[in-house]
């Protein structure tokens, strides 16, 4: 008899075991990708929450190649231009949609090739080299529920300086050399759009809007004396060519 009952136990336990996997199962089946992508930001998603960390990377390229252009003062004959910038950006939430965050710079601007300058053309090679630190405040304001769509804005302050080296060839054998050093300041209003594709990784696109900026710039030619040139400028424009992609990581964002 103790033996019946061993055997039937252990059926009605083999049995329940089954049926609950094929339940599981069944229910696994029935969520597409989709929908259980969706469920992860439905529970507790919070990626905006005080003493969450945020992490960021943005870079921007452009390869342009002119021919019989007008370039500024001068028409390009023939050319190539070659500009990138590299943005690393870290920040810590303050507060609830409340981050303070500061953003490493690193840029590059080139060009090559000959140029018309009225009544000479030139083969000119210019390149600059600069960085920028600028600390910054974000407030983010979320546009769906689960906060995986949101609006954001950003107010910050920017220091940076650039190396820049120029040279012009004339007829051969006359060399043009200016070396220059820029130095900078400004302060800015750039509004974007965060949305999370997977996880705690999200999409950022950002515009610049509205600045002040403040620039020294010192220059010699072919080791002559030192020039210096002060400008200020505001702008208040809204350009999409200033748009700016990145990639982001909110750390602490599913709790």
């Amino acid at each position: 008899m103790k033996k019946i009952g061993i055997l039937t136990f252990i059926s009605v336990i083999t049995f329940q075991l089954c049926f609950a996997q094929k339940e599981q199962d069944s229910q696994k089946e029935e969520f597409t990708p989709y929908e259980l992508m969706s469920d992860y930001y439905d529970n507790n998603f919070q990626p905006f929450k005080k003493k969450n960390i945020y992490l960021g990377l943005a870079f921007s390229l452009e390869d342009k190649k002119l021919e019989n252009t007008d370039y500024l003062v001068q028409q390009v004959i023939e050319g190539e231009k070659l500009d990138y910038n590299i943005v690393a950006k870290v920040g810590y939430y303050t507060g609830n949609y409340g981050m303070a965050g500061i953003n490493f710079n690193y840029y590059q601007t080139h060009f090559e090739g000959s140029v018309f300058r009225d009544p000479d053309t030139l083969q000119s090679n210019s390149i600059t080299r600069g960085f920028a630190v600028t600390p910054h405040f974000r407030s983010s304001v979320p546009l769906t529920k689960n906060d995986r769509l949101s609006f954001f804005t950003d107010i910050g302050v920017s220091f940076g300086m650039a190396s820049n080296l120029k040279r012009e060839i004339k007829y051969n054998d006359e060399i043009k050399k200016q070396y220059g050093t820029d130095y900078m300041l400004g302060v800015g209003l750039s509004p974007g759009i965060t949305f999370f594709a997977m996880e705690n990784f999200a999409f950022e696109i950002q515009l610049n809007v509205l600045g002040y900026n403040l620039k020294v710039s010192e220059s010699s030619i072919n080791d002559g004396p030192s020039s210096r040139e002060i400008r200020q400028n505001v702008d208040f424009n809204i350009n999409i060519l200033s748009l700016e992609l990145g990639l982001a990581y909110y750390i602490g964002s599913n709790k």
